[in-house]
């Protein structure tokens, strides 16, 4: 099992990469009087049928060449179940797919957070071609990273691989995501 979520949100995410999405939402919300972390992934990439939907839960089942095994889909729904929670995937051939797993916050099994801006960090800079909304919550307050609005900012011109860019980004999550949270270990 990954140690920490934020790793199995960037396993689903790059399974979302593979599936030729063009537009990957990452939505990471804390609800501290529901006592929720939800964690949602959600792309346009080519989807699945509901056969492939009930398969990639199964630690057995993979459609990668490189292992026999893909174990991120299945060990992401067992640290959400063996966390009080639920786990769920939804997806349709063209259309693209939607993971969500719910995990209970005070669960002496929820695995950490981990860290999330590092991941969303990595994700973003080395897929410039996909379009990422990343949105971060923590009670009332959020905020949202935008990769197309960044391109807009930059102009087309500069890489995210650009040293001083990629270090803006990183900057960015994790001041914004320290303001939202108050700096609270999740």
């Amino acid at each position: 099992m990954m140690p920490e979520i934020s790793l199995n949100i960037l396993d689903v995410a790059e399974n979302s990469v593979r599936a030729g999405a063009s537009l990957i939402e990452i939505r990471v919300f804390v609800q501290t009087e529901e006592d929720t972390l939800t964690v949602t992934i959600q792309d346009d990439g080519c989807g699945m049928s509901r056969e492939q939907t009930e398969k990639v839960q199964d630690p057995f089942y993979t459609t990668r060449t490189t292992r026999r095994v893909g174990l991120g889909v299945p060990f992401f729904k067992q640290a959400a179940e063996s966390a009080g929670g639920s786990f769920s995937i939804m997806s349709e051939l063209g259309k693209g797919t939607v993971v969500k797993a719910v995990f209970q916050l005070s669960h002496i099994d929820r695995m950490p957070l981990g860290d999330i801006s590092s991941t969303i960090h990595t994700l973003v800079v080395f897929n410039e071609q996909i379009r990422f909304i990343y949105t971060y919550r923590y009670n009332e307050n959020e905020f949202v990273l935008d990769t197309q609005e960044l391109k807009e900012i930059l102009g087309g011109e500069i890489s995210f691989q650009d040293l001083e860019v990629s270090r803006f980004i990183k900057e960015f999550l994790e001041s914004n995501k320290a303001e939202a949270d108050q700096g609270a270990d999740i």
